[in-house]
């Protein structure tokens, strides 16, 4: 019995050794951020700045020139860079931690059209992959389900929380919905050509869609009914409150689906993907559909499209004059925290940089409707920020000293950071 013992609390001090740090407290001082140059997620950039925040809100944000009264605990940013927190939307962060063991796999349910699956409520806030994103300035991010036709209900959480209801931003912002391909691939594993051909099933599947819709609209219009989960969570999709975020890519998929779901009384729509977006800009400009653009990092979809075009796509669809934020659905989970070096290389393609930081802040809280309290430095928005050393969409120059979430200073150490400095001691001592 003592051998056992002595092995229990070894590994529950082996467990609590690996725990995740824990979440800061409420901000009880005011915190002034003085001398960084502010970059306010809106285009703005102002050089020698003046941030103030207290209770959680931004007081003043202006410059370090302006006379006023610096409150509680000042900060001496100089040389140094201010950003409002990252945003990563359409992730599935915190729904699995290691792809291959399937115990810690939650991102998909059983069931084809399961739009009353809440991703919010298998959220885990103590995932070591979302405690990862931190160092890295991501501090925000839309948790959505995935598989299946209608993949279940997303929710925006920020990534610094004891649990998912302490995380939640903003509940069950909206349903994801994987439209079908009117071509597909062949199964080579399966014997067949591995080329694509036409989908014979696209319009079977595309009614499908059109039929549960028109199913839940009469459902939200009788009187007397049963319970039915699926049909009563399109209910935010019909009257406004909720996005659809509808994933797909090719021309006729997105002019589809557009005017199938809006023909069909779906008020909000967001495209996740938009691959071929660009050559039918003027159609999605007209219908007001933003874009959350994935895939950047990654070679052409087919053999005549332009080499560069998924590094180049997000700009021209801003050409365009589309509101758009980067997905970046090519990266594993874990991967996620490079979301700000994704935008940092779109910044190369001739796009401007502060129009480039709008694409994971002030631009990705638009689409995800919280940009009334975050995405961008305002005064009266939430304290979510960070100070880093040097350009934070540069690889060489994303080193944080201080982030805040809600006004709260959170711990930027991960289990990554402590690897660092435990080999990095065990080299520099040779």
């Amino acid at each position: 019995m003592k051998k056992y013992i002595v092995i229990l609390t070894a590994a529950l001090l082996s467990f609590n050794g690996r725990s995740q740090q824990t979440p800061a407290a409420k901000q009880t001082e005011a915190i002034a951020i003085e001398g960084a140059t502010a970059h306010l997620g809106n285009g703005e950039v102002i050089e020698n700045a003046l941030i103030m925040f207290e209770d959680g809100k931004l007081t003043f944000v202006g410059s370090a020139n302006t006379k006023i009264a610096r409150k509680g605990n000042l900060i001496d940013a100089t040389g140094k860079h201010i950003y409002p927190g990252f945003i990563a939307p359409a992730k599935t962060l915190g729904l699995v931690e290691v792809d291959a063991v399937r115990a810690t796999d939650d991102t998909d349910e059983i069931g084809d059209i399961i739009p009353h699956v809440r991703s919010l409520i298998a959220y885990n806030a103590e995932s070591k992959v979302v405690e990862s994103m931190r160092p890295n300035g991501v501090l925000i991010g839309q948790i959505a389900p995935e598989g299946g036709r209608i993949s279940g209900t997303s929710s925006i959480v920020q990534f610094d929380a004891w649990n998912w209801e302490d995380a939640a931003i903003k509940v069950d912002d909206g349903v994801h919905l994987n439209w079908p391909n009117s071509f597909k691939q062949g199964r080579w594993w399966a014997g067949e050509d591995p080329g694509y051909s036409p989908n014979k099933d696209y319009a079977k599947q595309s009614k499908a869609i059109v039929s549960f819709m028109e199913n839940a609209i009469a459902y939200g219009k009788a009187k007397s009914k049963e319970l039915n989960p699926a049909f009563l969570a399109m209910k935010g999709i019909f009257d406004g409150s909720q996005n659809l975020y509808v994933y797909a890519d090719g021309e006729r998929e997105i002019i589809d689906a557009v005017n199938t779901l809006k023909a069909n009384g779906a008020k909000n729509i967001v495209l996740v993907g938009g691959y071929h977006a660009y050559k039918i800009t003027d159609f999605l400009k007209k219908n007001d559909i933003p874009v959350l653009v994935q895939s950047t990092h990654n070679l052409p979809g087919f053999d005549d499209d332009d080499y560069d075009l998924p590094y180049k796509l997000p700009k021209l669809l801003l050409d365009a004059g589309l509101l758009v934020g980067l997905q970046n659905s090519d990266a594993a989970n874990f991967q996620t925290r490079n979301l700000p070096f994704y935008a940092g290389q779109v910044g190369q393609q001739g796009l401007d940089k502060e129009k480039a930081l709008q694409l994971i802040t002030g631009n990705t809280a638009k689409i995800l409707g919280i940009d009334t309290d975050y995405g961008t430095l305002e005064t009266g928005k939430s304290a979510t920020l960070f100070v880093s050393k040097g350009d934070a969409l540069d690889m060489r120059g994303n080193q944080l000293t201080h982030a805040f979430i809600d006004g709260r200073m959170i711990s930027l150490e991960t289990h990554q950071t402590e690897l660092w400095k435990r080999y990095s001691e065990k080299y520099e001592g040779k």
